[in-house]
This record gives structure tokens, sequence and C-alpha cells, in this order.
């Protein structure tokens, strides 16, 4: 690590877990190009802050509510945010997340931080749909919202966005302007540590990989599990995840109930997912959640894993339909069930899908092009001198 530094960037997130295991890459890039990284969280251990310390960036803490709607405690995380960059004094700020995009950019605004970018990685439980009328506190949090984000896109230089959808929404609602927006695909994966391994097939696996919200479509999958076990099939159902802070989470009972059913095996929170992925066959995400990118779905679709997803924001973005997975309609158990079966009746489509599904991820989401293009568009170049 060098002595000195010509330049620093202030990163901040509202989950510290996500520095190493999503921006890990990305900040070493910027260590390698000269920056001092400081890593700003509302969250950290003693294993996220030495996480971050090996990566080569200071860990700095500041006070934040990641969930809910609290505009006392929201205020009071902005003039914190203000504070703590007038401290440090960062050249450049990159945010995400939608707090931290939202009280992070406004804040390097007040601080006079004279570089502010900002990440979007989908836009999140606010802007979903759920299938319902939206209630009047939703559509009121909603309005909010966007003011809030239409004032922090004006203290950003550029804004990157990880699909069309989410573009297309907040330009033509004037939140964000055309030429502030720069589209990337997705967070990444790192395609040499992400190796393809051969699928299981015997019995057909499927696996879903996800925080236990309702957006994220845990209920279809189990009821589409239930559908393909009632038909007589051999098929094992794997469930990895736990429970949330979203208003969206699904309580645990429910889930514990659904495992002691022997609908699906639920180890709970998993520190390799890798490996559980590695023991399937079939990845599924029945998402209806607004996502970026998912970055699960790319990780499987590295290891050489076919996918069905939901033909929603984002998760459009991972799948070519009948050639690395199947799309299937949002909320729609008897299509996401159909398509299941298609697995365990055509086998050998487990790894023709999953060798296309790894083309497709070496296409579009090498974490290396799309941090060099992150990089290019902050003016940091890498392994060189920020500009």
């Amino acid at each position: 690590m060098p002595d000195t530094w010509d330049q620093s960037i202030a990163i901040v997130t509202s989950i510290a877990y996500s520095l190493a295991n999503f921006r890990g890459p990305l900040i070493e890039s910027m260590i390698s190009a000269g920056l001092r990284v400081y890593a700003l969280a509302p969250d950290f251990d003693d294993v996220t802050r030495d996480q971050v310390r090996e990566l080569g960036a200071e860990p700095v803490d500041f006070e934040m509510d990641r969930a809910g709607v609290g505009p006392l405690r929201d205020a009071h995380a902005l003039l914190e945010l203000v504070g703590v960059f007038r401290r440090l004094r960062p050249d450049i700020v990159l945010s995400y997340f939608v707090k931290p995009v939202l009280y992070g950019s406004l804040a390097a605004r007040v601080a006079s931080v004279p570089r502010c970018y900002a990440l979007v990685a989908g836009l999140g439980y606010v802007f979903t749909d759920d299938g319902t009328p939206p209630t009047l506190r939703r559509r009121v949090i909603r309005w909010g919202v966007s003011l809030l984000y239409r004032a922090a896109f004006l203290a950003c230089r550029k804004v990157f966005f990880q699909n069309e959808d989410d573009i297309a929404d907040l330009v033509s609602a004037r939140v964000v302007a055309p030429g502030r927006v720069i589209r990337v695909n997705g967070t990444g994966v790192d395609l040499e540590r992400m190796i393809a391994a051969p699928p299981v097939t015997d019995p057909p696996t499927f696996v879903l990989a996800a925080r236990l919200l309702r957006q994220k479509g845990i209920v279809q999958y189990v009821e589409a599990a239930r559908i393909v076990k009632a038909s007589g099939r051999t098929a094992r159902f794997l469930l990895l995840g736990d429970v949330d802070l979203n208003p969206g989470a699904l309580p645990s009972a429910l889930v514990k109930q659904w495992s002691d059913e022997g609908l699906v095996e639920w180890p709970g929170h998993v520190n390799d997912v890798r490996r559980w992925v590695e023991a399937s066959s079939v990845f599924v995400l029945p998402s209806y959640y607004r996502e970026g990118v998912p970055r699960s779905t790319q990780e499987a679709m590295a290891l050489g894993r076919a996918v069905i997803t939901t033909d929603s924001t984002g998760c459009r973005d991972t799948v070519i339909d009948g050639v690395t997975g199947f799309l299937v309609p949002v909320r729609d158990v008897g299509a996401l069930a159909s398509a299941m079966m298609r697995f365990v009746d055509e086998p050998d489509l487990i790894a023709t899908m999953g060798r296309a599904s790894r083309a497709l991820a070496e296409e579009r989401f090498d974490i290396r092009r799309i941090n060099r293009e992150m990089l290019d568009a902050m003016g940091i170049i890498a392994g060189g001198s920020p500009s």
C-alpha cells in the first residue's frame, strides 16, 4: 500500500458485507490506480472491517437505517455524512444502494466534494409492483423517493444503471437527465475464479439463493416445487438464504414449515453459495423485485448453470429464452413448474443450456470489463493515476 495518495474516493454503502463481496475487485482497481479508498458503511463488524482492510481500503463508520422510512433518522444520516465528507475531504464519492445514493450524493454536494457518482443497482422495494394496487402510503413514499432521486442525481456527474428499464422509467419521469446516464452490465463476476463445473443430473436439483423476500418469488418457487413433486417426478429443491429486515420479508416460521413438509431443503444462510450451486442442475430466480441485474444469477451462469427466471426488469437480461434457460411470466406458478419439468423430462437440456449460460456470462458479465468501464467514466485510469 502506498504511503501517500494524490486523490481519494469515498465509497458509500448501506451493507458492509457488500464491500468485499460485491465491490472488492473495484476497490482493488481504484487502489492500483493510486487512489486512497475510504469505505463507508453503517453496520461494520470485526469480519467486514478486516475484509475491507485486506483490500487496502479504510473502513469508516456512520449511522444509517438500511430499511424503513424515518425522516428524522434519515436527516441525521444525511448530516452525519456531510460531517464525514468534510473530515475526510475525498475528491470523489461513489454511492450504491438506495439510501446511500440518495443521502450520499446530497451530502457530497453540501460538503463540496468535487466529483460525485452513483450506482443504481435496481430501484428496489418502493418501485416494485407486487400485483396489488399501491396503497396511498406507498404512492406517497414513491413520490418522495423520486424527488430525492432527482435531487441526488443533480449532484452527480454520472449515474450508473444496470438495466434499460430503470433508465427508461427514470428518464421519462425526468428524474435523471439522459446525459448523466451510463449503462453497465450488472456487478459482474470474476470469470477466472468462477469456473464452470459439471452439473448434477441425478436427481435434477433446482436451487434458489436470495434474501427471503416475497418479491424474490420465494412463494412461487415453493408452490412450483409442490406441483413438480405432486406430478410424481423426482427432483430436489434447495432454498438458500436468511430472513431480512425488508418490509417484504417472509417469516422464518413459514419457511421452516415448507422445509418440514419436504417441499424444499433450507439450510438458511450459507457462507459458500458457490458450493451449493455446483451441487445443482438449474438456478431459479422467479423474482418480481425491481432488480438491477441479479448478482446471484450472474454467478450461476459463470458456474455453467441453466437459469429459470422471470421476464421482468433486470432478470430478463440474464437469460436467452430457450437457449440458456427459460423466461417465465411474473408470479405464474404454473409456467414456472412447467419450465422445471422440462429439465426433469429432458435432462440433456441441463448440460447444453448450462454451457450456453457460461458463454453468455463471458460475453456480458466479466467483472474486469465492467469495472474498467466504470473507472474510465469516473476519470480513473486503471494501473495509472486519477485524471
